[in-house]
């Protein structure tokens, strides 16, 4: 995560703005627990200040897992320091010192903290609190300004925070960074401590078990291990290869999203890779979210030509800049001693009226025989050249594709559209690029290239409702499937205040869809939370966070209304009273990028995939150590093996003499489904030993009822 600026004024719009924030983390009101760790970072600074007096102290906010304190300090604090400053936390918790808030003028403000008293333990003669000053300046006019203290400890913060430090419940700091004060690296760095709270011990026991349990589910040390995929250097950051076993769980997921959609009514598209500017300049895509694109590529189909027209145009101007009188001249003084092509590259309408200007004033002196007729070739060159170089086409920007949705709509313009074609669901797993900073690079989850499970409904305003409420349903039948018990819909508004700036500026057509999907939310049951200013800027979306198995929170896919860019694309369709109507278009890809999604599923289950979707299904491991009289054991093995193979079950079998332990241990490891153990008596018998990955040995049963429930369990997706 890049460092976050240590102004928590607007923490609405920045979760972290500076220290006096609004009573509000991202947008909403703080929770219980945002306050316990609120009041834990000013209980933090405290400690600190006990062990260093000197400490000068930034921004201590609530962030999604905890809370820091940034602070300035000549002693560099490491996690030896933690056990002493937990220490003085303690003492301060059992003290059980109120939080008070009061209210200071600014003048009051800037006099307290003139005199260091600021996130001190009290006055600091010649010791400012230096910070807090400046928090203090950037605070409108007219904003009320307001300090808590416990105890001995004072801050200029907005709260809110628990009554009491006794409230707090159980702490613990977990690390330390570097972060340059509001993000600025032109600003001092400081250290920034980090810690979490919770209401109780068992919370906090409960919340590092969870970590420690995640960090063996970490989707980049289980995708390494089960050699699922990998990123190359030479390939470049955020460029995922996948590799066979990885390959094998994204045809799983294309298979299910294609069958799903198809029974959904959707129809299959296919799109390219790139495409010209000027469609993301029609879609706003490219005002609006150039920075997350890619650069562009320029392609030029007469690049000799224009090259050539060029140079006679520079050539042609330095002539006649030298054949004219010096007096004559109208360059600017300063360049004319070192001239050079660069001088001349000024705005291009303007230099070329200045240039012929100069033209037509070497023609009147030639005429009225002041300088050379010489002159004359080099104006007409230059004439001559930049009339061809106007008229050659300008070189074509393609940019890869960011997103599917222009390309999505020009499919749909394609064709004349009537009512009776809506609604149109047009669906790709379409193939994205963007341009993510190093920084924000993360495994699967922060990525370049991805691959998405998108769709497009092109709509009646009479049919969005039920259209928005399919998709819904949609995500809750992929969460039955994956085991996803816990999910949130984050509901973005847009704000008015934005419209025309971050939002296209349709006031009403903002009003009229977030009602519609408001509706369909409340109606549907579904758990969601409103969340403002947090829309795209083509309209209302929902964004869809889940908890894996082991409570990680995770954001995989995200649902959309566009009320703005049909229009803009021009998409209409011929309503019955034949008259021609833009349609609503919904943005939706429940499975979000494979990417993602494939990030979530190794973590979810911890690498164990339920069999449909395990990128080896079924090993077949016979029992063999070398005999002459093997051969028919390692028949009866292959023919297992290629009964599986011809109902597309991805088996392998292993035929070396190694022994059967050493065998499961090598399926075990690469947490294979299924293990098929095959011995003479199972040959014998026409049985198979039937073995588990995470359940053990079931025992031996008929080859044929093994074979039977195998496939009927792979095609029912059944989540064991």
């Amino acid at each position: 995560m890049p460092d976050q600026p240590a102004d928590e004024r607007n923490a609405a719009e920045d979760p972290a703005a500076g220290d006096h924030a609004p009573h509000a983390v991202e947008g909403k009101p703080m929770t219980e627990l945002e306050r316990i760790r609120h009041s834990c970072a000013h209980v933090l600074a405290t400690a600190i200040l006990k062990l260093w007096p000197d400490a000068q102290f930034a921004a201590g906010p609530p962030v999604e897992n905890g809370f820091y304190y940034d602070v300035e300090l000549g002693h560099r604090i490491t996690p030896e320091d933690f056990e002493k400053i937990e220490a003085e936390m303690k003492k301060e918790t059992k003290a059980n010192h109120v939080f008070e808030r009061v209210e200071v003028s600014r003048d009051e403000a800037l006099t307290l903290a003139e005199k260091g008293a600021l996130a001190a333990l009290g006055e600091r003669p010649g010791s400012p609190s230096k910070f807090k000053l400046d928090i203090i300046q950037h605070i409108p006019a007219g904003e009320k300004i307001t300090l808590y203290r416990n105890g001995e400890f004072t801050d200029l913060c907005a709260g809110p925070h628990v009554a009491r430090t006794g409230n707090i419940g159980a702490f613990k700091l977990t690390h330390v960074a570097s972060a340059y004060y509001k993000g600025d690296e032109k600003n001092p760095q400081l250290q920034r401590i980090y810690g979490t709270a919770f209401k109780n011990r068992t919370q906090l026991d409960e919340y590092f078990a969870m970590l420690e349990e995640a960090k063996k589910r970490d989707h980049r040390k289980l995708g390494k291990e089960l050699q699922l995929y990998t990123i190359d250097e030479d390939i470049g950051p955020g460029l995922v290869l996948w590799l066979p076993r990885g390959g094998a769980i994204i045809e799983e997921l294309e298979k299910l999203a294609k069958e799903t959609e198809f029974q959904a009514g959707y129809e299959r598209v296919r799109t390219p890779h790139i495409a010209r500017q000027n469609i993301y300049l029609t879609s706003g895509h490219l005002p609006y979210y150039r920075d997350s694109m890619f650069p562009f590529m320029k392609l030029d189909e007469h690049e000799a030509e224009r090259r050539r027209l060029e140079e006679e145009i520079q050539s042609s101007k330095f002539e006649i800049f030298f054949k004219l009188p010096a007096e004559k001249r109208t360059f600017d003084s300063q360049k004319t001693s070192k001239l050079t092509i660069r001088d001349f590259k000024a705005e291009e309408e303007e230099e070329r009226q200045r240039m012929e200007r100069l033209c037509t004033l070497a023609i009147e002196l030639v005429e009225r025989g002041e300088i050379s007729p010489e002159i004359i070739d080099s104006v007409e060159l230059f004439r001559k050249a930049s009339a061809a170089l106007a008229k050659l086409p300008q070189p074509d920007r393609y940019y890869l594709k960011a997103m599917n949705c222009p390309h999505h709509h020009k499919c749909f313009a394609a064709v004349p559209r009537s009512y009776r074609d809506l609604p149109l669901r047009l669906a790709e797993y379409g193939t994205n690029y963007r341009y993510e900073q190093s920084g924000e690079l993360f495994g699967l989850m922060r990525v370049r290239s991805m691959q998405m499970n998108d769709a497009h409904i092109y709509c009646t305003r009479e049919q969005f409702e039920s259209e928005f409420n399919a998709v819904n349903e949609m995500y809750l039948k992929y969460f039955k499937l994956f085991g996803i018990e816990k999910y949130l819909m984050r509901f973005s508004t847009h704000d008015p205040a934005k419209l025309g700036q971050k939002f296209v500026n349709e006031p009403e057509l903002w009003k009229q869809t977030e009602e519609m999907v408001r509706n369909v939310l409340k109606t549907s049951g579904i758990n969601y939370v409103e969340v403002p200013n947090e829309a795209a800027f083509y309209g209302p979306k929902i964004d869809v966070q889940v908890w894996s198995a082991i409570g990680r929170e995770f954001t995989i896919a995200t649902n959309q209304v566009d009320f703005a860019v049909p229009k803009r694309f021009n998409l209409t369709y011929r309503t019955s009273q034949n008259t021609d109507e833009t349609p609503l278009c919904i943005h939706r890809a429940p499975l979000g990028t494979h990417e993602r999604f494939i990030g979530f599923l190794i973590e979810h289950y911890a690498g164990n995939f339920p069999l449909w979707l395990a990128p080896e299904q079924v090993r077949v491991l016979p029992l063999l150590s070398g005999a002459d009289d093997e051969e028919s054991l390692v028949q009866y093995a292959k023919s297992i093996h290629h009964e599986l193979r011809a109902e597309g079950v991805r088996a392998e079998i292993d035929l070396t003499t190694d022994k059967i332990n050493g065998k499961i241990a090598r399926a075990e490891q690469m947490k294979v489904h299924t293990m098929l153990v095959v011995g003479r008596r199972d040959q014998e018998a026409g049985n198979v030993s039937v073995r588990v990955h995470g359940k053990g040995n079931l025992g031996a049963k008929p080859h044929r009822e093994v074979m039977a429930d195998l496939f009927q369990a792979i095609k029912e997706r059944r989540a064991a």
